[in-house]
C-alpha cells in the first residue's frame, strides 16, 4: 500500500502545479479596449430647450456641461439635452442609471460645440423612478478619463 502512495502523491502535485500554471497564464490576458462610439444624432450648436426641461449648465471643475434635470419617458427614450460647450477640451457622454446602478440607456460621445437631445432607453421602468445621469468626460484621441459628474433626478413615466 505504501509503495502506491508516493506515485499517486507525485501525480497529484504535478496536476496541481499544471492547473495553477494554466490559471496564472490565462488570467493575465487583458481584453482589448473598444472606445465608445460618437453619437450619430449629435448636432452642432446650442439647443433650443423647452423651459420645463430644467436645463442648466454645470461646472465639474475639469469640464463644463449642460443637461436637463426633468426627464420623462416618451416612445422609449428621454430628452437629456446633453450639451458639450465649445470651450471644453473633452468629449462627453451620458449614462442613465437606475437606483441599483444598472444602465437604462446611454448616449454616444459628443465633441465640444455639440449636443444630443435624446437617449434611447434599453429598459423602461414601470413607474416614475429615481435615476442618476452620469456625465463622463474623455480626453480626445486617447480616450483617457477626464473625470465624471453625477446628477440625481427622477425619470417620469408618461
Amino acid at each position: 500500500m505504501r509503495k502506491g502512495v508516493l506515485p499517486v502523491t507525485a501525480g497529484l502535485c504535478v496536476l496541481a502545479v499544471t492547473v495553477m500554471m494554466i490559471a496564472l497564464l490565462s488570467g493575465g490576458r487583458q481584453e482589448s479596449f473598444s472606445p465608445p462610439p460618437f453619437d450619430a444624432a449629435a448636432q452642432t450648436g446650442a439647443p433650443e430647450v423647452p423651459e420645463n426641461a430644467g436645463y442648466g449648465e454645470m461646472d465639474a471643475k475639469a469640464f463644463r456641461f449642460s443637461a436637463a434635470g426633468e426627464l420623462e419617458v416618451q416612445d422609449g427614450k428621454t430628452d437629456v439635452w446633453l450639451t458639450n460647450p465649445a470651450g471644453n477640451t473633452v468629449w462627453l457622454k451620458v449614462r442613465i442609471l437606475d437606483e441599483n446602478g444598472d444602465i437604462l440607456g446611454e448616449s454616444g460621445l459628443i465633441r465640444p460645440g455639440e449636443y444630443v437631445r435624446s437617449v434611447e432607453l434599453n429598459s423602461v421602468p414601470q413607474q416614475t423612478t429615481a435615476v442618476s445621469l452620469k456625465i463622463m468626460a474623455y480626453e480626445p484621441e486617447t480616450y483617457y478619463s477626464a473625470g465624471s459628474a453625477v446628477l440625481n433626478t427622477t425619470l417620469k413615466i408618461a
